[in-house]
C-alpha cells in the first residue's frame, strides 16, 4: 500500500475468521491480562520490549499514523495483525473511541489465542513474499 507521502508499507488481508480471533484476543486480554491502546502507547511498549503482540487497524486515516509500526514490529520480532476497523478494534479494548493500534503486554487468558494468530499471520506473510 502507498501512503500519502509515497511510502510504501506491507499490509495484507487477514481471513475474517483470523480477524474475529484477533479481535476476541484483545478483548480477552483485556480483561485477564494487560494491553496498551493508542499508536503512542503501542510505540512505547514495543520500544520497551514489553509488547507481545500487536493490532493495528487498517482505516487509519491518514495511514501514516500506523504505516512504520509494522516495519518497528518486525525490528522487535513482534509479531502483528491487521483488522479492517478502528471503532470496532476500540470497542474491544474497552474505550468508547476509534483506535489506531493496540498492543497486548501481557495475554492472561488469550495467550493460546495469541499464539496461534502469530502462527497463522506467519504463515500467510512467508506465502505472500514467495
Amino acid at each position: 500500500m502507498k501512503s500519502a507521502t509515497g511510502a510504501y508499507y506491507v499490509t495484507f488481508n487477514p481471513p475474517e475468521e483470523l480477524v474475529k480471533a484477533t479481535l476476541e484476543a484483545v478483548k480477552i486480554a483485556r480483561l485477564t491480562g494487560k494491553t496498551r491502546k493508542g499508536v503512542n502507547e503501542v510505540i512505547k511498549s514495543i520500544e520497551r520490549g514489553q509488547a507481545k503482540f500487536v493490532v493495528i487497524a487498517m482505516d487509519v486515516d491518514p495511514p501514516e499514523i500506523v504505516a512504520f509500526l509494522p516495519a518497528l514490529c518486525d525490528e522487535k520480532k513482534i509479531p502483528y495483525m491487521f483488522v479492517p476497523s478502528k471503532k470496532e478494534l476500540g470497542e474491544v479494548a474497552g474505550i468508547s473511541v476509534a483506535a489506531s493500534s493496540v498492543s497486548i503486554i501481557d495475554p492472561g487468558d488469550a495467550k493460546g489465542y495469541i499464539d496461534e494468530i502469530a502462527k497463522k499471520v506467519a504463515e500467510i506473510r512467508s506465502a505472500k513474499s514467495k
